[in-house]
């Protein structure tokens, strides 16, 4: 599982203008108003990953273990 709640998702024609976009004018990660905010966003998304990893290995014992 990746996590990309770091990284900015682009569109395309967003993509072509930061290819011309010499000065990084452009360049804006999800911003938060504190380090204290921007832990806590962190944190959360790491362990909704977690959870996510967690349910997924459930349902692939389950798959597994399924009676005939």
């Amino acid at each position: 599982m990746t996590n990309l709640m770091l990284f900015a998702s682009l569109g395309f024609f967003e993509g072509m203008g930061r290819v011309m976009d010499m000065h990084g004018t452009m360049m804006v990660v999800n911003e938060s108003t504190s380090p204290k905010e921007a832990d806590t966003r962190a944190i959360m998304s790491d362990w909704q990953a977690v959870g996510q990893d967690i349910a997924a290995a459930i349902d692939n014992y389950a798959e597994g273990h399924k009676k005939a």
